[in-house]
This record gives C-alpha cells, sequence and structure tokens, in this order.
C-alpha cells in the first residue's frame, strides 16, 4: 500500500511512498501519534539526487523486516531538505554539533516534542567498518527509549539548550571596508590551488561567490591577482571532468583537486551561478572560452532542466543505469577507448581519446573515463573537434538518462532568471531573455498566486505546502532584478520592491540580523539562522546584495539601512572564512563602489543599454527607456530627457552625478568597461 507520501508534491518523499515503512511528511499530526503511541520519531532527511540516500533506502526502507520494526516502535517522519530548508538545517547543526560531521541521508531520533537525542547519517544494512547496523540501531533507540527514557529527556533537554545558546554573534557596527576586504583577498590567495586552480584540497567545489567577488574586486581595484586567480581557476574548471564537455553544464563538484572525476548529480543553482560567473569572466576579459562556457552552460539549463510550465527543475541525478542495466554512477556520462571507437571507428577515436583524456586503464571506474580537456595535444582542427563531439552527444543520448527532480525551488530559479536574463543580454540571445521572463511569470503566478508570500516550491505548475524561506525572498529578488535591468520593464523592480519589503518586516531582527525563517513561520526547536554561503549564497547574503541593488534604483532609505545592518556579518566573517562567505563580499564590493546608478534614456536594448550592462562597476544598477516623465518605468528615469535628442547615460553615485553623455564609449569609461 502506498503510505501517506502519496500526496505529496516533493519528487524525493514520492520516490518513498512505496516503501513498506509507514512513512509520515514532517506535520503536527505525525508528532500528534508518537505522543499518543508514546514512542519517538524516526526523522529521515534525504533529497532526490543523493546517491547515498537511494542506496539506504533500498537497503533497508525497502526491506519487509527493517520496516515493520520500525513501524512498530517509531513514527517515521521523512522530509526532503529542499522543500524544508529550516527543518534540514536545524537538525543538521544538531548533528554536526554532535558527532563532529553531517550530510545525507541525514538520521535523527526525536522524542514526540521534537527534541533530537540520538543521530547518524547513512547506517548499513550489516555492521561495518566500525559502524552498527540500521536494525541494531533501532534496537538500541527503543531499549533507551523504554528503560532509561530519563537519560533520553536529559540528552535530549541539554541538545535543545545548547542549540538556543548558540545565537549569533552579530558582525558589530559598520559595514565591511577596504581593511576587511583586502584580509579576505590575502586569505583566498592563501587557500588558492596555483596548480590546479579552485581553493583548499579535495573535494573540491566550484567556487562560483569567491569567484564573483574576486572579479568585482578587480574591477573596483585594478587588482591584477584577483583577476587570475578568478580566471585560473575558471579555466581549469571549464577543461576538467567537472564540467560536460559533451552537453555542457557543471556537476556538483570535484572528488580530487584536479577536477578530473565529478560527483556526476547536476544542480540549478551550481549551473546557474557559474553561467553567470562565466558570463562576467567574458565581460572582465573577453576570453572566447569564458563565453563559450557561458552559452552552454545556459542552453544545458534550458535543455534538460526547463519544466512543462516553463521554471526550471532542481537537478539531474549522478546515477543512471549501464550497458548491463545496473544502477551506476556516472554511467551516462563516461567512455571507455572500446566505445569510442563503436561511435567513431578507429583514426576519430583515436583522436577524441588524445583531446578528451580517454586512457586504456581509465580515469574513473572500470576502466571508464571522464572526458576533460588535458590539453596537451598541440593545435587541433576546430570542425573536426565538433564533429566529433556532435557525434559522441548523439550516441550518448541513446543512453537511459539520469533521473530528474521535477520540483521547481523559487531561491534556485530565482539565480536562473539571473543568469540566463544577463547571459542573453551579453550575447545577443534574445530566447535565453525570454526563457529568464518565463520562469519569473512562473514564480510570480504559482508561487506568488493568491497569497502574497512566496512558497519555497511547485511541481506540475501546482504549488507546495511549504513557505518561502529568506534565500527564495533574496535570490528571487535578485533574479527580478536583473531581469529589470535587461528588459528595462519595471514591473520586475516592483516585484522585487514587494518580497523585500517582507524580508523588512518578516525576516529582520534587532542590529541587521537575519533570520532564515520568517517571523509568523512554523516555530521549530530553534529559529535557523545562517550567514555562511555554501552550495548557494546564504539567504542572508542574498537579501543584502538585492536589499542593496533595490535602494540604488529607488532610493529607498529603509532597504539601504537594513543591506547595511545585514553587512555588518560579512565585516565579521569576510577576513576569517572568505571561502564561506563569498557573496557577502561580493555584495560588499558594490556597497565600497556606490554601488553605481545608471540611467539610460533611449531604446531598450540600443547601444547605450548594451554598454551600461556590460559596464564592469560592481552591483552597478541599470534602468532603461524612453519615458522620462512621471509615466517612465524606472524612479531612475524620471527627469532625465535626452541631450540634443540623442539617448543619452546618466550615471551616479554616493548622490553625486557625472554629466549626462550621448557617447557609448565615455559610458564604458565611467562604468570600468
Amino acid at each position: 500500500m502506498a503510505n501517506r507520501l502519496a500526496q505529496t508534491t516533493s519528487p524525493y518523499l514520492l520516490q518513498h511512498a512505496d516503501n513498506p515503512v509507514d512513512w509520515w511528511p514532517w506535520s503536527p499530526e505525525a508528532f500528534e501519534e508518537a505522543r499518543k503511541r508514546d514512542v519517538p520519531v524516526l526523522l529521515s532527511v534525504g533529497y532526490a539526487s543523493c546517491h547515498w540516500c537511494h542506496v539506504m533506502a533500498h537497503e533497508s526502507f525497502e526491506d519487509e523486516t527493517v520496516a515493520a520494526y520500525l513501524n512498530a516502535h517509531f513514527v517515521p517522519v521523512k522530509v526532503d531538505r529542499e522543500e524544508r530548508p529550516d527543518v534540514d538545517a536545524v537538525y543538521m547543526e544538531a548533528v554536526q554539533a554532535a558527532t563532529g560531521h553531517g550530510g545525507w541521508p541525514m538520521t535523527v531520533f526525536l522524542t514526540p516534542d521534537a527534541e533530537p537525542f540520538y543521530f547518524g547519517t547513512y547506517f548499513p544494512p550489516e555492521p561495518r567498518h566500525g559502524s552498527p547496523s540500521f536494525q541494531q540501531v533501532l534496537e538500541g533507540v527503543t531499549t533507551a527509549w523504554t528503560d532509561r527514557r530519563e537519560e533520553v529527556a536529559e540528552v535530549a533537554g541539554r541538545i535543545v539548550a545548547d542549540l538556543a545558546g548558540r545565537s549569533l554573534v552579530h558582525g558589530g557596527d559598520g559595514v565591511p571596508g577596504e581593511s576587511e576586504v583586502a584580509q579576505a583577498l590575502l586569505g583566498l590567495t592563501r587557500e588558492f590551488d596555483e596548480q590546479h586552480g579552485g581553493f583548499g584540497g579535495a573535494p573540491k567545489f566550484p567556487p562560483a561567490m569567491a569567484v564573483e567577488f574576486l572579479l568585482r574586486h578587480y574591477a573596483r581595484t585594478g587588482a591584477e591577482g584577483a583577476l587570475q586567480m578568478a580566471a585560473d581557476t575558471c579555466a581549469a574548471m571549464a577543461r576538467g571532468g567537472i564540467y560536460d564537455q559533451l552537453g555542457g553544464g557543471f556537476a556538483r563538484y570535484s572528488v580530487d583537486r584536479e577536477w578530473i572525476v565529478p560527483h556526476f548529480e547536476k544542480m540549478l543553482y551550481d549551473n546557474a551561478l557559474l553561467c553567470r560567473v562565466y558570463a562576467h569572466l567574458w565581460r572582465a576579459t573577453g576570453s572566447d572560452e569564458a563565453r563559450r562556457i557561458a552559452l552552454e552552460t545556459a542552453d544545458f539549463m534550458v535543455r534538460e532542466l526547463r519544466t512543462a510550465e516553463g521554471g526550471f527543475a532542481s537537478a539531474l541525478d549522478a546515477d543512471s543505469e549501464d550497458a548491463e542495466g545496473r544502477h551506476v554512477e556516472g554511467a551516462f556520462y563516461v567512455w571507455t577507448p572500446e566505445q569510442l571507437r563503436e561511435v567513431l571507428g578507429e583514426d576519430d577515436a583515436a583522436f577524441a581519446a588524445a583531446y578528451f583524456g580517454v586512457t586504456e586503464e581509465g580515469t574513473f571506474e572500470e576502466g571508464a573515463s571522464v572526458l576533460r580537456l588535458p590539453g596537451d595535444t598541440g593545435p587541433v582542427d576546430a570542425a573536426r573537434v565538433a564533429g566529433v563531439r556532435a557525434r559522441l552527444l548523439a550516441a550518448r543520448d541513446e543512453r537511459p538518462h539520469p533521473g530528474r527532480d521535477d520540483k521547481v525551488v523559487a531561491a534556485w530559479n530565482g539565480l536562473a532568471i539571473a543568469a540566463l536574463a544577463e547571459t542573453g543580454a551579453y550575447f545577443d540571445r534574445p530566447d535565453l531573455v525570454e526563457r529568464a521572463t518565463e520562469a519569473a511569470d512562473l514564480l510570480v503566478r504559482v508561487h506568488l498566486g493568491e497569497v502574497a508570500r512566496l512558497t519555497r516550491t511547485s511541481k506540475d505548475g501546482r504549488a507546495g505546502d511549504n513557505a518561502g524561506v529568506l534565500e527564495d525572498y533574496g535570490d528571487v529578488a535578485e533574479g527580478f532584478l536583473a531581469l529589470a535591468a535587461v528588459t528595462g520593464e519595471g514591473a520586475w523592480l516592483e516585484f522585487a520592491g514587494f518580497l523585500l519589503d517582507i524580508v523588512l518586516e518578516q525576516f529582520t531582527g534587532e542590529g541587521g540580523q537575519l533570520y532564515d525563517t520568517a517571523h509568523d513561520a512554523e516555530q521549530l526547536i530553534r529559529r535557523p539562522q545562517d550567514p555562511t554561503d555554501s552550495a548557494t549564497p546564504s539567504g542572508w547574503t542574498a537579501a543584502a546584495g538585492a536589499l542593496l541593488s533595490y535602494a540604488a534604483y529607488t532610493g529607498s532609505e529603509a532597504h539601504r539601512t537594513a543591506a547595511e545592518g545585514a553587512l555588518g556579518v560579512v565585516k565579521a566573517l569576510g577576513p576569517r572564512v572568505p571561502r564561506f562567505v563569498g557573496w557577502g563580499l561580493a555584495v560588499a564590493e558594490a556597497l565600497l563602489d556606490g554601488p553605481r546608478e545608471v540611467a539610460v534614456a533611449g531604446p531598450v536594448g540600443g547601444e547605450l543599454h548594451r554598454t551600461a550592462l556590460l559596464g564592469r562597476a560592481p552591483g552597478a544598477v541599470v534602468a532603461a527607456g524612453e519615458g522620462a516623465g512621471a509615466g517612465a518605468e524606472f524612479p531612475l528615469l524620471v527627469d532625465r530627457p535626452l541631450v540634443g535628442g540623442e539617448p543619452t547615460a546618466y550615471v551616479c553615485r554616493h548622490f553625486v552625478c557625472d554629466a549626462p553623455t550621448t557617447d557609448a564609449g565615455e559610458l564604458a569609461a565611467k562604468l570600468g568597461g
């Protein structure tokens, strides 16, 4: 029989709808049931494209014996971390505090009051490597619950008190200045991998937000070292196995420090952030490779992740079926020399093997290699490469495709909107701007809907049940502001303002600190609050960036003050952990530069508008349109007439305006272009 998950919209929960485990979704009713039966809650948290979540599900949750024991002694609750990042954050903090590490699947045992008392991640079906089996864990927890209840209650109480005591040390007064930014740059320089690009060792994650900071710092100060780190990192990733050399798009991370073997799942957020970074790298350097990667990544998102409703799906799985029908990681992407010969014939296969680094022994498992560009092939015939690539891509398309997590996450779609809008504008691809606009329309229509508050997810055009968190408001506002700059449509500025007013009313505490959940959201054992950027900008820094841009567009003092209050945390964290507050540092660069306000009285898409969009000044906002009176689409355009009947650009910052110009070269010089 299908359990209670069959009614949900989460692809991850639906994967467990036919388990013999009697799962509940996270709900007050589940905890009420635990109270009534006087049993603990087993909380299992994962996500649809998580490899070890699938393994544990297959080994344990599909096992009738394990399920029978679980159903008899627990109320099992399944949570999709991408739908409920607040639940995930609160219990992950507890897991990390108790065990020193975390990850997914996350397995936590709770009292009926939702207080955690025993933790883990993946548990194997039999004891191995010093880890107990899942069945042993279940039996041990049941015994403790039955025979040592006071001890369990004491442990749970202590953990909750410890979490409550971890209130965030606010960054103190003031915003990050030159000295904090300089210390952050020094910290990144120390951790930079000069040989392979990127920061730190293995596993190595694509540092999109740190690169964004480096590009903005270079644009503002001319620091060549910052540009070099950004360019070297982007080049190394583009030539590595982390980038899909046939179909475009990036995998989640590299298991080695050389970017050779990726963890093959492809996430919307990584691709959105990296697409935008490569577009900005091209804007800074004119690099052909950066242009190619930005466009291929944009095309990958549209081709592989776009949903029927015009939004963007969350992820593609790492696993797919291999030739023997086994579900294995990377099967869709890797090649043996023999497979190259089958598709290309001897000559072209030898050429492709050298060009893409495919070896007889293989760089991955079972003699297969991940395609990359080792770069030691000398000059190559571009037409031959294109032909080989097209044939391999067509052959790969015949393989069983990885599964897709079809839910639309508001925050990640906001990031995709910003990337596609800018990439489309830079490279004269109006189709990409259209795709960005369609995704934005979906967010307004379905995620805002009737309630005028943002819903975190939707699937098949149906809004999910979970309220948007701070990152949803911050990233969607960021996407809308980028769309406003590119399209000249002031409605997107208004929608961003609507979202940011909710941030001011519902997510802001004293002294500028921000919370991940709204004041009126469900109360968990602790109110989550994380200012660090990990795989995506934190809600905190995303909101700070959008608030700052909105203030530049409108002159709103309240939004400017909120942005500055939020940046106090970057002043504290930037010098200490620059890799984990990259977006916060990028926003700090915009603040240090102004940011500049550019009003183009003239046609949208005209030479001056395009020049303004290509300006490198950090965080500059651009308003373009032909109406200069009270009916103008943007406040910045009011009373900004044409000069001598020609399209005219006005550049202001820090309440000081330059003389208007009708000359694109002069405008480019004013914007560091």
